[in-house]
């Protein structure tokens, strides 16, 4: 989806036709929305990460796997 977002953005900054991209991504979000949707009626009820959420993940992770060093004889 992101790949789609930046087609999008990279043809309106080039003024360009993005309708095409426009609705592919107008159609992923519908598609999106809809397996939530299907997970909460299944009794899904967890809070879904946001982007801010997966990013403190994402630091978290790295900052838990350091770098070895290499020792030296």
């Amino acid at each position: 989806m992101a790949d789609v977002e930046a087609s999008v953005r990279e043809l309106v900054d080039r003024d360009r036709d993005c309708t095409e991209k426009a609705l592919a991504q107008m159609d992923l979000r519908w598609k999106i929305n809809l397996l939530i949707g299907e997970w909460k009626a299944a009794g899904g009820g967890d809070v879904l990460p946001d982007v801010r959420d997966r990013m403190r993940l994402r630091s978290a992770k790295k900052a838990g796997n350091p770098v070895r060093s290499i020792a030296r004889h």
